[in-house]
């Protein structure tokens, strides 16, 4: 599996996929501990230069300026150029509507962008009806037929092999 070339744009899901999500009540800029996922960082800090990167939330409690406080608590609100949450896109994953929102918003095309999650139904599926190129981040390893994934990571790290 790989991606098509050229590619413009880099969608982050947020929750376990740049963040740890600890599943705790409320916001996750109010929790007391905010973590990286493993080699985000440094994948972030690598393709923000090449590419327009954004993070995109459909997160309950957390709308676009509570996200970008939790994404400053550990640093990673620099690496990004564009942040949208359900909240101000009127649409939640996996809705088409949510990733149509954010190519219209940007003026791009589907094709030029790469959508990261970790949820295999909210973050894949919708992407890949639009027409965008899709990475599943699974971290846990877990097992199943993922075929709108265009390309199954483990580790963040990998993604700079799949993109750079």
């Amino acid at each position: 599996m790989s991606l098509n070339k050229p590619i413009t744009a880099l969608i982050f899901d947020w929750g376990d996929t740049i963040m740890r999500d600890y599943k705790l009540p409320g916001p996750m800029a109010d929790w007391p501990k905010a973590d990286w996922i493993p080699g985000a960082g440094l994948v972030l800090q690598t393709l923000s230069k090449k590419y327009t990167c954004i993070i995109a939330t459909s997160a309950d409690h957390s709308g676009t300026e509570e996200m970008i406080a939790a994404l400053q608590r550990v640093g990673a609100d620099k690496y990004f150029h564009h942040f949208f949450s359900s909240k101000e896109l009127g649409y939640k994953k996996p809705d088409p509507g949510f990733f149509r929102s954010i190519v219209e918003k940007l003026n791009l095309t589907p094709g030029e962008c790469v959508m990261i999650g970790n949820f295999y139904d909210k973050d894949i599926t919708g992407a890949k009806q639009i027409g965008m190129q899709t990475v599943l981040f699974n971290e846990n390893k877990i097992t199943g037929r993922f075929i709108e994934a265009d390309v199954i990571i483990s580790k963040m790290e990998s993604l700079l092999d799949v993109i750079s």
